[in-house]
């Protein structure tokens, strides 16, 4: 079975993969790295991974090389945790602030709702049980919205 390694503190600027692979040439060709760069920029992000082939190797690996200097950093080398494949799963949810490795551009993630769950809270609220069951424009878009409805009386009736 293959560990998979997070690779972090890489230096953010332009690097190729093949950089990364010859820190660990020492262990050989079972050892397989990937990079993580933005793909507008091409600059790395600052992490990566290595895979090995066993647990054993793996623990060497991060004994030897964590805290290594590479191009004027040290490494941070550890096991990376599996994603979870069903993000709006709510229990992985809760685990992801233990899952994630801590760094500089890490957060805990915990108070904060995605984008969707917003949404959805904000819905049940508004739909839930109450004596109006008209829906309640966006008052941003009011002014606009009673302007169309009597452009559209109007046309109607024309």
């Amino acid at each position: 079975m293959s560990i998979r390694l997070y690779v972090g503190n890489l230096p953010k600027e332009v690097m190729e993969r093949q950089e990364l692979q010859d820190v660990f040439a020492e262990e050989g060709d079972s050892v397989v790295t990937k990079l993580i760069t933005d793909r507008k920029t091409g600059k790395c992000r600052g992490f990566g991974f290595v895979t090995v082939k066993n647990d054993e190797q793996a623990d060497q690996i991060i004994e030897k090389y964590n805290g290594q200097q590479f191009k004027e950093s040290s490494l941070k080398i550890e096991k990376a945790l599996p994603r979870s494949k069903n993000k709006n799963d709510q229990e992985k949810s809760d685990d992801d602030s233990e899952r994630k490795p801590t760094g500089k551009s890490g957060g805990s993630g915990k108070g904060k709702k995605s984008r969707r769950d917003r949404d959805k809270s904000t819905q049940s609220t508004n739909s839930g049980g109450g004596s109006n069951d008209a829906v309640q424009p966006d008052p941003r878009w009011a002014d606009a919205l009673a302007e169309l409805k009597q452009r559209l009386a109007a046309t109607t009736n024309s």
